[in-house]
């Protein structure tokens, strides 16, 4: 007999499937950067255009 809570294990097969796998990913991105200067910096730019 077997012990109380004795399970009996089976077998299991894993196979590769005969076509590949297809995996379509449709993503979009989409990035916002904003810059927001201090006031020091636009006047810095401002009177100094050729800085950048």
């Amino acid at each position: 007999m077997l012990p109380i809570g004795a399970t009996i294990g089976g077998c299991v097969n894993v196979t590769a499937p005969d076509k590949p796998i297809v995996i379509n990913l449709n993503i979009s991105i989409t990035q916002e950067v904003v810059y927001r200067l201090d006031n020091k910096a636009k006047t810095l730019i401002q009177e100094n255009p050729g800085i950048f």
